[in-house]
């Protein structure tokens, strides 16, 4: 085995073991691809393992500063390896990675959003900059969508994981839609917290629906792949929407036999 060849398959071992939908949807593509998606991922989890980590905020900082500038050096372990020999072979553009990292960065720095102009930003970053990666090794250049699909993801992301960002100080919600729907606390289900998530899950289903044109432009089995991850993500709005947007008692999450029928019914269509 090549040390490429490791290197992928180190960064697909963390992909199975870190990823909760990630990898259901990417086990459709084809080996080269499933690898590629793989490194974009294992770069994305380094990212977030630092921004989400215990040390100190000045050692965050440099621990991130210092993966963006190791996409500008020769590779010398497993994720980024794999990471440059997957930007080579598919001309993954540098920017979506850079992103990343600043989206990281920000998580240090701003805890609530004021407005969903500010949250999108934030969006586009953490997200939107990871479809704009796997658009690249899916053979499309419709940056556009891919970069609308990845919002819709993280909206709903934000949704499901209301209690787990709390522990971290954050909360991903927009403060003046907050105020609206006259939301005074985040930690319960209340009549007004149940208004306030139907309107961001209509907000997401806008936001997938839109991204989903995506499809249009790829191949087979790269749509396979991005249905299948829509169809994870629009699985656990329609669980948050049946549990009356109850997502502080970890109920929201598919579990694997229903994501494995997410897969299987693409697989039929």
């Amino acid at each position: 085995m090549t040390a490429i060849d490791q290197a992928y398959a180190e960064v697909q071992r963390v992909t199975r073991a870190r990823a909760k939908n990630f990898a259901y949807g990417i086990m459709v593509l084809p080996r080269e691809k499933r690898r590629a998606i793989a490194a974009i991922y294992a770069f994305a989890r380094e990212v977030d393992d630092i921004a989400d980590g215990e040390a100190a905020a000045d050692e965050k900082r440099a621990l991130l500063e210092s993966l963006r500038a190791r996409l500008d050096e020769p590779p010398r372990d497993s994720t980024f390896i794999a990471l440059a020999d997957a930007r080579e072979r598919f001309a993954i553009p540098r920017e979506p990675f850079a992103a990343l990292v600043d989206g990281g960065l920000q998580d240090l720095d701003c805890a609530r959003y004021a407005t969903f102009d500010e949250l999108r930003g934030y969006c586009e970053q953490v997200a939107g900059a990871v479809g704009v990666a796997c658009v690249a090794v899916y053979g499309c250049d419709d940056v556009e969508r891919a970069m609308t699909l990845g919002i819709a993801l993280q909206l709903i992301n934000i949704m499901r994981d209301v209690a787990e960002d709390l522990t971290l100080g954050r909360v991903y919600l927009p403060q003046d839609e907050l105020d609206r729907f006259d939301v005074h606390s985040v930690e319960r289900v209340t009549p007004e917290w149940q208004a306030f998530m139907a309107f961001q899950a209509q907000r997401a289903r806008v936001h997938l629906d839109e991204g989903l044109h995506l499809l249009d432009s790829l191949d087979r089995r790269s749509a396979l792949c991005v249905s299948t991850f829509a169809g994870l993500y629009s699985g656990q709005l329609d669980r948050m929407e049946a549990n009356g947007f109850d997502v502080f008692d970890g109920s929201c999450r598919l579990s694997t036999p229903a994501k494995l029928a997410v897969v299987a019914r693409g697989l039929l269509r």
